[in-house]
């Protein structure tokens, strides 16, 4: 103890941060166990004897992370939790969680157990400190030490980077004893020189995401709606106050209560007031548990009742004691950023009682749950007793709960709870537990003058049945209905009759109608008469024993002023009771206090319950609900309305309001919470342990019946304590049964495509795909047709695919040409072999074609007469159809030469006296209907031809504009044809330039003249190169299907790929440098508003429904495999979208019309690109590059680029565009001295907007509407707006996660957020959170923009 207080006065004596000595001593010499050096590392498990209480569990072994956290289980993949904010999937001690990185000698890890006195007497110390009225008698027995000494952040090192000098130190101690467990955090002077860590995801985007310190329970079934958890610091600012702040009187030194024998259902921090540095104005929000404000609404409204100062004006006594401070829990946050003690009045007899856990908002079913499984698809229309259809137990057992026996009647059957367990047979709930119900608020009420409309607001109701405690939150109701319910304590108080504490012979109202009824409610103020009807329906049991509720309001209720607080005086009410239905009336008095001022009113209520009950069931006439307690208050900060009642149910006896009310009835007992009071003779009463727990002399302690062997899990099943009860999980391949203690084998899913039931034709003609919903479609492979069931094969020697001179055999699925005997080549193009000539007359008789080569076609073909040399006779006659011609000696036909069938031939010359028409001029005389290159261009080209008759090298089309280069026969050299328009390509002469054309050319080219000049997606072409050899990877169309290919072109057997993927091809050729990539996967959105987000390779598209997201509609719009889109805008004028790519250093787009293909505009000059803005009135963009520390601007098509600022610019991300008035807006997160500047769109009149108060300004946005100018910053977490000279500055959210990008629409911002990988919702108005959408992928999102059906704020 004596070096702790040379420790502490050297602490104290310079007030800063705890010197190293404070520590714990650590290290190799005190025996202690070191990490093995990594990135991600994890110890093994280490015993601890005995094990200490942790979360309300015994920890019989503990893991230490090298990401700065300490668990009970061994870690997952830290991408699963490091970089996520709290909860966490599993449980955590975190006094310092990011992404750590002890390689390369960086640091050391150490970690042990201990119970030396040196050590205990210095943690002894202090924890006494920090709990100096509470732990005097605190000896501990044991201590487990984590110590990370000098450990560094991750880097993704390169030739070019240096690992940062920046190193961490910081220790994690867990003393405990039999009773009791504390951690204890220690942040030495200077031990925190980074306080974020780079994502791994966030590739060369700079972003450093906070660390988490604080505590995470991870044991609820769904982690992201049942964690607990408590925070301690999760923000820059907090994190940098770990050092000189503390909760102990001791800069740097952090205590927490972490475990007890007596039910801990929270934290507990230390007590000594927090020093706070005047720099931080949002460190005492981390000193709390704070529930997810977004989707996990069990957090958010779950926060249930906070008692606003320590005194309350009484009406009628001035100051005194809160009404409700004997139930509402302890450290409900007293306001805002605080969490304060709360200590209940001691008891009748003297004793203290017990404080309740911390805040409420982090109740958890996971952590109070009972593994309860209940019909949740019950139906009541099918229970029924009708004695006509005698129903019995042995066929509808089913219908009641697994905690109930089934009776047989006479007229049918009816369910009854076991012991230790009550409700109405079909729903059965542990006696004594905790409770939660979820439900949905939706109303249309007129308040005063004002009318309001609200849709499915959020209800939440936490119950302790041990003694009658009822807690009701409702949270986003609009003011001013939402102060002005404040009176209508009966919304809650369906709640307080349902779980009330019975009284001997008495049941609460769910032991009569369990989980399905429907209240109905009518509330008639006085004076004013305004009347008020409610109906309140419930639904049933959800998973962990939720009861589901929906709440309908309308009508009319009194205005209440701000500042306005109602007070409720203790009640009874009498409930009237048949088989189907409970009624009450009641007139109510409350009380108005605004200031000095009070105001005594009253309501008269009529209420009704009808539920499907059990005929056969003897129900009391009359019972009576005695409400010792009511208390009713709104959250302004919070938006939540609370209700909380403690009540008892009893007889309705004459005498019964007069007669002393046992302790177990009004709540006045000193049972423990997890005790059951058991009322006695007049005030006598005793305190039984609950189902699952047992007596150890002081309390109850819960029954592990998982270790000690009381479970009836089944054989594959793992079982799973709990407080109180236990479950059974089942080992991966089988699922828990119906009774949920046996596994049974699970079927895998079936796959039509792979266990053979799909119709699909047989796999060498078809291919079968999966659908959604696992349902089977059928495709023909390509050389195939039909519907995918049914393929025939294609015959594509029916269209003469192959030169004349060779013979076309057609295969299944395919084809091959053959040249004929006497000739050379592919089959494609065949020429004369050298062993035998044939002259072209007689190489024609031998290979007719199917038409004469003149203008006009007749049937069947011409077989042309040749003389005795092979010379074309002057004189031609079809065979079939009598008409006759004369030819020249190239046997072309002589224009105007052709006789009809009957009349006398033409009387023609010899060849030699006809004239002699080059190829060139023939096609000129007799154009043909397409031109010799693939593609079609309409019409018949006439050819250009010199002076000597020859093909001129360029070649153009009168009609289309397109233009070529041809060889000396005229055939179209590929990859020179141009668009109309274009520069025309520069052309040879044909006869110095040509060289023959390869294999892979003439094959090419014989196919896409076989395929008409445009071939279809899903027909082969070759792929040649500029050397015209065959490019080593080849791929059939858009099918996806590639294969490697040799330099014959002949398929390399066992390459061809599925589609998705590409072989990796190696042929003797060298392949090309850039691999053909897929084709993006373009799904055009539909009409309307709605947003597109960037999430790495892919971009988003979510739909607005208004301002509501419509999450079931959201979709993947473009996958762009490889890349990783940051920023991104819309051009509203040509339905295009923008974007930057920071892998690929490159601005692309795409338009957003079906059938569109990604366009790179920018490729050059780029490193880090990453905000995007469009203007689409001046057809502009400008983008910032923080690698370059640079912003530019470019016309839409990425020409006219030009340099705007590259000075005085540190890391520039966001950047915004008022198109309107023409001014340019873009933030600079540099960490020194982060700013928001703007200037005009030319780069004029540069000045800083913003530059005090801001941290990281990761988000810009510029509404056109509102014209304001606002930012999201992951420093400050706020979110902020501000007219675009700077003035009017306003902050609209305070309590940000970590945003990115923002966007705004409406009356709603919408932003990206790395800590939730979501879209969040944020209301301009009430900068309240109203919905979010987390993508089935989880990883970063980026940028996210707004798309209208208009083009907002354009000039008229």
């Amino acid at each position: 103890m004596r070096a702790l207080a040379a420790v502490l006065a050297a602490a104290l004596a310079v007030g800063a941060a705890l010197p190293r000595p404070g520590l714990l001593p650590h290290g190799p010499a005190r025996g202690d166990a070191r990490l093995r050096p990594g990135d991600d590392e994890s110890s093994p498990g280490v015993p601890l004897r005995p094990a200490p209480r942790l979360y309300g569990r015994a920890a019989r072994r503990l893991y230490v992370g090298t990401n700065g956290v300490i668990s009970t289980q061994d870690f997952p993949r830290e991408t699963q939790y490091v970089d996520d904010d709290f909860p966490t999937d599993f449980p955590v001690i975190a006094p310092f969680l990011a992404d750590l990185d002890t390689s390369g000698d960086r640091g050391n890890i150490y970690y042990r157990q201990d119970n030396s006195p040196d050590v205990l007497d210095q943690t002894v110390g202090y924890i006494q400190a920090g709990f100096p009225h509470t732990t005097g008698s605190f000896l501990p027995t044991n201590a487990f030490i984590a110590t990370w000494e000098d450990v560094g952040a991750y880097q993704e090192l390169s030739q070019d980077t240096k690992p940062s000098r920046k190193l961490n130190t910081f220790q994690a101690v867990i003393a405990y004893n039999d009773e009791d467990t504390y951690a204890i955090f220690l942040y030495p002077e200077g031990g925190l020189q980074f306080l974020g860590t780079r994502p791994k995801e966030s590739y060369n985007v700079q972003l450093e995401l906070p660390a988490r310190v604080g505590f995470s329970w991870g044991d609820g079934d769904d982690p992201k709606r049942d964690g607990l958890f408590h925070s301690l610091a999760s923000s820059e600012p907090a994190l940098r106050n770990l050092e000189r702040e503390s909760n102990t009187g001791v800069p740097g030194v952090w205590v927490f209560h972490v475990g007890s024998v007596a039910p801990l259902e929270h934290v507990e921090p230390g007590a000594v007031p927090v020093r706070h540095a005047s720099s931080s104005a949002d460190y005492t929000r981390t000193l709390y548990s704070r529930a997810d404000h977004y989707s996990r609404a069990d957090h958010t409204s779950m926060e249930l009742l906070a008692q606003h100062s320590s005194d309350t004006l009484h009406p009628d006594h001035g100051p005194r004691a809160p009404t409700l401070q004997g139930i509402v829990p302890k450290g409900l946050p007293a306001s805002l950023g605080q969490e304060q003690s709360r200590r209940l009045h001691p008891s009748v007899d003297g004793s203290a009682q017990r404080s309740y856990s911390a805040n409420p908002s982090s109740y958890s079913s996971g952590h109070h749950g009972v593994g309860v499984e209940e019909d949740v698809h019950f139906n009541p229309d099918v229970f029924t007793y009708s004695a006509a259809s005698r129903e019995t137990c042995a066929q509808h057992h089913e219908r009641c709960s697994p905690h109930a026996f089934c009776t047989d009647y006479a007229t049918g059957v009816c369910c009854h709870c076991r012991a230790t367990y009550y409700g109405n047979g079909r729903q059965c709930l542990p006696e004594g537990a905790v409770h939660r119900l979820n439900g949905k608020v939706s109303g249309s009420l007129t308040v005063g003058r004002a009318s309001v409309r609200f849709q499915d607001v959020d209800l939440h109701a936490y119950i302790v049945g041990s003694d009658g405690r009822t807690y009701t939150a409702i949270s986003g109701v609009p003011q001013p209905a939402a102060r002005a319910l404040l009176p209508l304590l009966p919304i809650g108080g369906l709640f307080a009759w349902l779980f009330a504490l019975e009284e001997p012979s008495s049941e609460n109202g769910f032991s009569i109608t369990g989980a399905e009824f429907t209240q109905n409610l009518e509330v008639t103020f006085y004076p004013g008469e305004e009347t008020v009807h409610i109906t309140q329906t419930a639904e049933g049991l959800g998973a962990d024993n939720y009861l589901s509720l929906k709440t309908h309001i309308q009508g009319q209720v009194p205005f209440l002023q701000e500042n306005t607080t109602v007070h409720i005086a203790p009640y009874k009410e009498l409930y009237h009771y048949s088989s189907s239905a409970v009624t009450s009336s009641a007139q109510r008095e409350y009380v108005l206090v605004s200031g000095t001022a009070n105001q005594t009113l009253s309501y008269r209520l009529r209420q009704n319950i009808t539920f499907a009950g059990c005929p056969h069931t003897r129900l009391l006439a009359r019972q009576r609900l005695s409400v010792a307690r009511a208390f009713t208050l709104y959250d302004s900060q919070e938006h939540v309305l609370r209700y909380a009642l403690a009540a008892h149910i009893g007889s309705a006896g004459d005498n019964a309001e007069n007669s002393p009310v046992n302790p177990c009835h009004d709540s006045t007992h000193t049972c423990e919470a997890t005790a059951r009071c058991q009322p006695g003779t007049g005030m006598e009463y005793t305190c039984e342990c609950a189902a699952g727990y047992h007596s150890d002399g002081r309390g109850c302690r819960d029954v592990d019946e998982c270790a000690e062997g009381l479970s009836q899990c089944g054989p594959f099943t793992v079982c799973l304590n709990g407080p109180g009860s236990y479950r059974c999980e089942c080992h991966s391949g089988y699922r828990l049964s119906e009774d949920g203690q046996r596994c049974v084998l699970l079927a895998p899913a079936s796959n039509p495509c792979e266990d053979g039931s799909h119709p699909c034709a047989p796999g060498d003609r078809a291919r079968c795909l999966i659908r959604a919903g696992g349902q089977p479609a059928c495709e023909c492979l390509p050389g195939y047709t039909g519907d995918g069931i049914s393929c025939s094969d294609v015959d594509e020697c029916a269209e003469n695919p192959c030169h004349p001179a060779a013979v076309c055999y057609n295969t299944q699925g395919s084809f091959s040409c053959r040249c004929h005997p006497g000739y050379e080549g592919d089959g494609f193009q065949c020429s004369h072999g050298s062993t035998q000539r044939l002259t072209p007359c007689q190489h024609e008789r031998l290979y007719p074609r199917e038409v004469p080569p003149g203008p006009s076609p007749v049937s069947n073909g011409h077989v042309p007469q040749c003389d005795e040399e092979g010379r074309y006779r002057p004189l031609q006659c079809h065979s079939s159809t009598g008409h006759c011609w004369c030819v020249d000696a190239a046997g072309q036909e002589i224009a105007g030469t052709r006789t009809a069938p009957g009349s006398t031939p033409p009387r023609c010359g010899t060849p030699e006296s006809v004239q002699q028409l080059t190829p060139c001029e023939h096609a000129r005389l007799y154009p043909r209907e397409v031109p010799p290159g693939p593609s079609p261009v309409g019409n018949g080209h006439v050819p250009q031809c010199d002076e000597e008759g020859r093909y001129r090298p360029l070649q153009c089309h009168s009609s289309t504009g397109h233009c070529w280069c041809v060889d000396a026969s005229g055939q179209e050299i590929a990859g020179t044809r141009t668009a109309p328009g274009s520069t025309p390509p520069r052309c040879g002469t044909p006869g110095s330039t040509e060289r023959p054309p390869t294999m892979c050319e003439r094959w090419r080219q014989s196919l896409l003249e076989h395929y008409g000049g445009s071939p279809r997606s899903d027909q082969y072409v070759p792929q040649c190169n500029v050397e015209g050899n065959f490019t080593p990877l080849q791929c059939h169309g858009d099918s996806g299907y590639c294969w490697c290919v040799d330099e014959s072109g002949r398929e390399i057997q066992g390459t061809r790929s599925e589609p998705g993927s590409t072989p990796p091809c190696l042929p003797s050729v060298a392949p090309p440098s850039v691999r053909p990539s897929p084709r993006p996967d373009v799904s055009p959105p539909a009409t309307g508003t709605f947003l597109l987000y960037a999430q790495g390779q892919q971009i988003g598209y979510l739909p607005l429904n208004g301002t509501h997201l419509q999450k079931e509609a959201a979709k993947t719009l473009l996958s762009l495999h490889g890349s990783i889109v940051v920023g991104i805008d819309y051009d509203c004028r040509e339905k295009t979208i923008y974007w930057t790519d920071v892998a690929g250093r490159t601005i692309s787009r795409a338009s957003l019309e079906p059938g569109a293909e990604p366009e790179t505009i920018i490729n050059s000059g780029l490193i880090s690109p990453e905000g995007l803005a469009v203007d689409h009135l001046r057809r502009a963009m400008f983008w910032t590059d923080s690698g370059l520390d640079k912003i530019e601007r470019a016309r839409l098509d990425g020409s006219e680029r030009r340099v705007l600022f590259d000075t005085d610019l540190v890391n520039p991300r966001a950047i915004a565009v008022d198109p309107v008035r023409g001014n340019l807006y873009w933030t600079d997160w540099n960490r020194e001295a982060p700013k928001i500047e703007t200037s005009t769109v030319n780069g004029a009149n540069r000045r800083v907007l913003v530059n005090k108060d801001i941290g990281l300004p990761n988000g810009l946005t510029f509404d056109p509407f509102s014209k304001l100018l606002c930012w999201a910053d992951a420093g400050t977490k706020h979110l902020e707006c501000t007219f675009p000279d700077g003035t009017g500055r306003r902050v609209i959210q305070n309590n940000l996660n970590y945003p990115f990008s923002i966007i705004s629409y409406a009356n709603h911002f919408y932003h990206t957020d790395w800590r939730r990988d979501g879209v969040i919702a944020v209301d301009k108005e009430t900068g309240s959170f109203t919905d979010e959408y987390l993508p089935e992928q989880r990883s970063h999102l980026y940028g996210i923009t707004a798309v209208y059906p208009y083009c907002p704020g354009a000039r008229k």
